[in-house]
């Protein structure tokens, strides 16, 4: 009564496929991404270039500020002798 009923369907009949004599594993081959040794090195190069003038910056600024503190303590200094 509460049992779900199936339509009837009729069995598949087999079919056959042929089975080859020697089958083959199936290789999958990576796609081959072609990057040279002078676009490593390019790279790399820039790299170094582009952090060398970073630090350069860096302590240019550094330079400055140091620079900038001393010479308004000496001026101020200088202000408050007179």
């Amino acid at each position: 009564m509460l049992l779900p009923k199936y339509p009837d369907s009729p069995t598949p009949s087999p079919t056959h496929t042929p089975v080859p004599a020697d089958p083959s594993p199936v290789r999958y081959v990576a796609p081959s991404i072609g990057i040279s040794a002078g676009a490593v090195a390019a790279v790399i190069t820039g790299g170094v270039v582009l952090t060398a003038l970073l630090v350069a910056v860096a302590v240019s600024a550094i330079s400055v500020a140091v620079a900038a503190v001393v010479l308004r303590s000496l001026l101020r200094d200088d202000r408050h002798r007179r």
